[in-house]
């Protein structure tokens, strides 16, 4: 797949060949920016990389400049109808602007936006869904369909190219997983921006991280993607810990990998809570490397199937069996089980 454009975003780098970004939104008023900036800190400390915030009035513009000055990472201002507030943003220090060229006014305003980001090398994020997309373009098309959010996002991007900017990443969402998917594939073939990807509006943390998944991995596992987002109704915190899980299960960076059978009649140890003990005591620990643990329920699952982990125990009862690639090496009492694993991690790092 090819590679896209590079932009840098205060600092991190997306397209290029770089790795993918995390990125979420806080959910508090951006005037109130004490409790924004705790967010900001919670969401850096769970691994996300970029965090956009809404600055939506004058208000929000005034706490710009302290978030910017003492978040952990970039900062995104997420903009929309009013122009002038994009400036101020860029003005204060912001390190990425999110807009829709479409609903700021004529194109006077988007070049006075283009401008003052420019300026700064601040990069700007073209967001278009089915709620922004023009009039024109849905006619076209007869409502938000793939073709209409691409072609919605690439007339956009012209508007900038046509100011003198190219600075640009673009993102085309929308709350049906096909059509997201779609839209960002035709993206994909007919530009060399970095994109920005995520379904949108996919509801609570069952649902919502399972719409992500298929719509997000599906593109990643093609190579497109440069920054993902995960929207969650919940605390962002959630969206960040599902968008690093998505990307792991891609194949994309470090990190533990648990796996455990779904256990059947042959089980003779209640595995269940043994693995949401053994992810409880693994979640604490972050590498770059990548280590699959196993925990199985009998001898068929364990080193037969799960001989690639590098290190698994074959449950029996009121025992298990260590074993590192396949090779057994000691039996283990029921009790010292998940002590034993999460030593032979920190082995292993």
């Amino acid at each position: 797949m090819k590679n896209t454009r590079e932009v840098n975003i205060g600092g991190v780098r997306i397209g290029g060949g770089n790795r993918i970004a995390v990125q979420s939104m806080t959910n508090t008023r951006t005037s109130d920016k004490e409790a924004t900036l705790r967010q900001i800190k919670e969401l850096a400390a769970a691994g996300c990389d970029i965090v956009r915030c809404t600055v939506n009035d004058a208000e929000a513009v005034k706490s710009v400049e302290y978030l910017v000055e003492n978040s952990p990472v970039p900062l995104v201002a997420d903009i929309h109808f009013d122009y002038k507030l994009a400036i101020a943003a860029a003005e204060r220090g912001i390190a990425k602007i999110r807009i829709n060229p479409g609903n700021i006014g004529d194109k006077a305003n988007v070049k006075k936006v283009a401008d003052a980001c420019r300026a700064r090398n601040i990069p700007i994020r073209i967001g278009i869904n089915g709620g922004s997309a023009e009039k024109s373009v849905l006619a076209k098309y007869g409502g938000p369909t793939a073709e209409a959010l691409a072609e919605s996002a690439l007339l956009n991007a012209r508007m900038l190219e046509e100011a003198g900017f190219c600075d640009i990443v673009l993102s085309v969402k929308s709350s049906d997983v096909p059509t997201m998917v779609k839209a960002t594939r035709i993206l994909h073939e007919n530009c060399g921006y970095p994109l920005h990807i995520g379904v949108t509006e996919t509801g609570d943390v069952r649902r919502g991280s399972i719409k992500s998944a298929i719509g997000i991995g599906s593109l990643l596992l093609d190579g497109i993607g440069d920054t993902v987002r995960v929207s969650l109704t919940e605390d962002p915190v959630r969206e960040v810990y599902a968008a690093k899980d998505i990307l792991f299960c891609c194949g994309l960076g470090g990190g533990i990998d648990i796996i455990s059978c779904p256990t059947c009649g042959r089980t003779r140890t209640d595995i269940i809570p043994l693995v949401a003990r053994l992810e409880k005591e693994l979640s604490g620990i972050k590498t770059e490397k990548r280590v699959t643990v196993a925990l199985m329920g009998c001898a068929v699952n364990g080193p037969g199937e799960a001989k690639h982990a590098d290190i698994g125990i074959a449950c029996g009862e009121g025992e298990g069996l260590l074993f590192r690639r396949g090779e057994a090496v000691r039996k283990v009492p029921e009790d010292m089980m998940i002590e034993t694993l999460v030593n032979e991690v920190k082995e292993l790092l």
